[in-house]
């Protein structure tokens, strides 16, 4: 049975690349190297999100959010121990100042 990570994004998108940078409140601030036109932005965070976390594209779904800054991602993994590494991952990302995430 699949776990899901429920991600809360601030999308800060027409950035030169796509990045975390850190947190913007509770959420975790994404760069988007694409403008929010036509669903463009959507779809980097998506791609952005299969590549950070090591998933399939269509194990990564836009719960919430498609026309606003602030997305709630759900984000698929199989089994515990994977989803335990991504939460890992998404603290680090919140906590480390924006040099570290380059």
């Amino acid at each position: 049975m699949p776990q899901v990570l429920k991600l809360s994004i601030h999308a800060t998108p027409g950035a030169r690349v796509t990045e975390a940078v850190g947190a913007h409140g509770e959420a975790l601030r994404v760069r988007l190297a694409a403008p929010p036109v036509d669903g463009r932005a959507n779809a980097a965070l998506i791609e952005w999100a299969a590549r950070a976390f090591g998933v399939a594209r269509a194990q990564v779904q836009l719960l919430s959010g498609a026309s606003g800054r602030r997305k709630t991602l759900g984000i698929a993994f199989d089994d515990a121990a994977a989803l335990t590494a991504a939460q890992a991952l998404v603290a680090r990302w919140m906590a480390a100042p924006l040099s570290e995430h380059r």
